[in-house]
C-alpha cells in the first residue's frame, strides 16, 4: 500500500500578534512496517529558525521561532508512505509476565521492579472504582492478548464512537457515563482502565487510513500498552481492533495533550482566541 498525505493547519489570530516559539509534531514515528519519503514541511510566516528535535519521550518534532508580527500561522506537511502488511498478533509475551498475573489482586498485572522507574508515568490513574470494575469484569483469562482483544472489542460494542469538533478531551469518567465519545475520549478511557489493572498505557495521535473513505480523513487517536517481550502493542477502541499497517503514528505520550500536533503561544495587546482550521487528505496511489 502506498499513500500520499497532506495535512494543513491554519490559525487565524484576527489581528497582528507576535508568535512565541512553536513545536510541530507532524513527522511520523519510525515503525518497521512504514517507509516515509518526500517529506516536506512548510510554515508561513517563514520562521527565523526551524530545526528538528526529539522530546523526552522520543517523539520527533520541529522547533520554530519567529520575528515580527502576523495575523495567521499556516503549517502544511506532505509526504508519501509505503506500508508493509503485518499480523498485529504475531509476537510473544514473556512467560514471567503471565506467571505473575494474579486475577484476584487489586492490581493483577505486575512488571519487573527494574522497569518501574521508566513505566511509572504510564501507570498513573484516577483510582476510580467503576473503571477498575469494568476492567476486572473483562479479565477472565490468563492470556494477556485474549484479554486485550476482548476488552478492546467490548469498549467498541458498549460505547458509541462520535465526532467531536471541540479540541478538549473528556475525562474517562465522563466518557464512561455518557456511553459515547470521540476517538480520543475512548482512547483515554481505555488507557485509564488498563492502568487500573497495572498495564502501562500511552496515548497515540496520528493518521489511520480507511480505504473506504474518499474524504473526511482527520487526525486519529488510539492506545499502546506495554507487554514485556512484545513491547508496545496498539489498540484502537474506536474500531475494537488491534492496530495494523493502516496506522501512521505522529506522537506518543503518557499525557494526551503532549501529542497535539502544534504547541505554542502568541502575544500582543487585546488578544482574541485564535480560530483553528485543519484539513487532512490521504490518497492511495
Amino acid at each position: 500500500m502506498r499513500l500520499k498525505i497532506q495535512h494543513e493547519t491554519i490559525y487565524d489570530y484576527h489581528k497582528s500578534v507576535g508568535l512565541n516559539p512553536h513545536s510541530i509534531f507532524l513527522k511520523p514515528l519510525t515503525r518497521n512496517y512504514l517507509e516515509i519519503s518526500n517529506y516536506r514541511l512548510q510554515v508561513q510566516p517563514e520562521p527565523e529558525g526551524l530545526i528538528e528535535r526529539y522530546d523526552i519521550e522520543g517523539n520527533p518534532y520541529f522547533q520554530a521561532w519567529f520575528t515580527g508580527e502576523t495575523t495567521m500561522l499556516a503549517i502544511k506537511v506532505s509526504f508519501e508512505t509505503v506500508h508493509i502488511p503485518f499480523n498485529p498478533f504475531l509476537f510473544l509475551v514473556d512467560q514471567w509476565f503471565i506467571n505473575k498475573l494474579d486475577l484476584s489482586a487489586n492490581t493483577p498485572f505486575q512488571y519487573l521492579q527494574e522497569d518501574l522507574p521508566i513505566l511509572q508515568a504510564y501507570l498513573g490513574h484516577s483510582d476510580n472504582a467503576l473503571l477498575r470494575k469494568y476492567g476486572m469484569d473483562k479479565l477472565t483469562t490468563r492470556d494477556p492478548i485474549q484479554f486485550l482483544t476482548q476488552l478492546n472489542a467490548a469498549i467498541h460494542a458498549d460505547w458509541r464512537h462520535i465526532i467531536r469538533e471541540e479540541e478538549n478531551l473528556w475525562p474517562a469518567t465522563k466518557t464512561f457515563a455518557a456511553g459515547r465519545g470521540s476517538c480520543r475520549d475512548l482512547s483515554w478511557m481505555l488507557i485509564e482502565i488498563l492502568r487500573h489493572l497495572g498495564l502501562a498505557a500511552r496515548f497515540v495521535s496520528g493518521y489511520a487510513f480507511n480505504p473506504e473513505l474518499d474524504e473526511g480523513h482527520e487526525l486519529h487517536a488510539w492506545v499502546e500498552t506495554f507487554l514485556p517481550g512484545a513491547g508496545w502493542v496498539g489498540l484502537d477502541p474506536s474500531l475494537g481492533l488491534m492496530t495494523d499497517e493502516h496506522y501512521i503514528p505522529l506522537a506518543c505520550s503518557f499525557l494526551p495533550q503532549k501529542t497535539l500536533p502544534v504547541h505554542g503561544t502568541y502575544g500582543g495587546e487585546n488578544l482574541q482566541a485564535a480560530t483553528l482550521s485543519a484539513t487532512v487528505k490521504i490518497e492511495a496511489f
